[in-house]
Order: C-alpha cells, then sequence, then structure tokens
C-alpha cells in the first residue's frame, strides 16, 4: 500500500518512545538526602488568607491567579468565590481571623461597591486590625494610579494595588507580613 502505518517509526503522528522521564522528575539529591528548598516547602503554620471579590463580580480566573500566587507565596488560602455578598465574606473571615484579606474585582465596579464592604468588615471587632487589600480593575476607565480612589482607603481598605506595581507590591506585602508575623503591624507593612 505505499504509506507507512501511524505506529511505525517515521510516519506521521508517530510518538517515539524515548523510556520513563523519572530522570527528569527525580529530586536533587546530596550525601543521599533530598535537598529541600526552603522557600518552596510550606510552613508548619502558614498564615491564613481570605480571598474574595465583591458582590457583582462573576469573574473567577483573577481570583485563582491570586489564590495560586498566595499560596506559592506559603499562604493557606480560603478562596470565597465570585459574587460574595459582603455578609459572607464578614462571617466566614470572623470564624477564622485571617492574617490577610484580599479582594479582587475586575469587572470595574470595584470603586463603587468596596468602600461598603471595607466598612462592613472593619465593624467586625475580630477583623478591625486585619490587613485588607483590594485590587483589579476598579473603575470602568481602567484607572492605574492608587491614589485615583481615596475613597477606598477612608472606608478601611489599606492599600489598592492597580496598575503595573499591583503585584510586585503584593508581593512585597507577603514578605513584609510573614517577617513581622502575619498581619501585626499591618499599617507599617503596606506602607
Amino acid at each position: 500500500m505505499g504509506g507507512r502505518d501511524f505506529g511505525e517509526p517515521g510516519a506521521a503522528g508517530h510518538v517515539p518512545d524515548h523510556g520513563p522521564i523519572t530522570a527528569i522528575a527525580a529530586p536533587t539529591v546530596s550525601r543521599g538526602k533530598p535537598v529541600v528548598y526552603p522557600r518552596h516547602q510550606p510552613p508548619q503554620n502558614p498564615p491564613h488568607a481570605v480571598l474574595s471579590t465583591i458582590p457583582s463580580d462573576s469573574h473567577t480566573w483573577n481570583l485563582l491567579f491570586l489564590q495560586l500566587t498566595l499560596e506559592e507565596q506559603g499562604w493557606d488560602v480560603t478562596n470565597l468565590g465570585a459574587c460574595v455578598p459582603v455578609h459572607t465574606l464578614v462571617t466566614e473571615s470572623a470564624a477564622r481571623p485571617p492574617g490577610l484579606i484580599v479582594v479582587s474585582t475586575v469587572n470595574g465596579h470595584g470603586a463603587e461597591e468596596a468602600p461598603a464592604l471595607a466598612r462592613a468588615v472593619r465593624a467586625a471587632p475580630a477583623l478591625a486590625r486585619v490587613p485588607l487589600v483590594i485590587g483589579g480593575k476598579l473603575d470602568t476607565e481602567g484607572s492605574s494610579d492608587p491614589d485615583a480612589h481615596p475613597a477606598l482607603t477612608e472606608a478601611g481598605f489599606d492599600a489598592v494595588l492597580i496598575g503595573p506595581n499591583a503585584v510586585p507590591r503584593l508581593l512585597a506585602l507577603l514578605d513584609s507580613l510573614s517577617q513581622r508575623g502575619h498581619g501585626k503591624a499591618y499599617a507599617d507593612a503596606l506602607r
């Protein structure tokens, strides 16, 4: 028949067998013991963060990105998902007070809805001093200046993380909080 069979070497679609890939996945060993990379090992008592969005925001990709970012930095994350009612955020956070509350929104209504959220969080005694940050697309214009929304900090947010430096500022905040005991001296950590 002139053509090659699908599984025959050299045929289109043939996947060569290069043997097991365990050599690629094998851990690095030193003196017979696995090498431990402390930065990538979960701490024994990881700090806890609550991740949420505003009630009108149904986006989840941003929450997943932030959850993975927080977890990579050693945080235990409670991701409340999309369209979170304010009372749910407050109740869930107060039940297990976190070292950080992160509010992410990308629907452009954060500047309008989030001040009420911040006031509700700050009204709960267990959450009054928990670091509270917000980021994402906070208005329909896509402002990237963190100082563009003073009502957010006036309502109780400790930081507004938007624009090209949002993720680096979040990472710096996480490092600072971990050095200060996860949530203690939060005002200094966020400035």
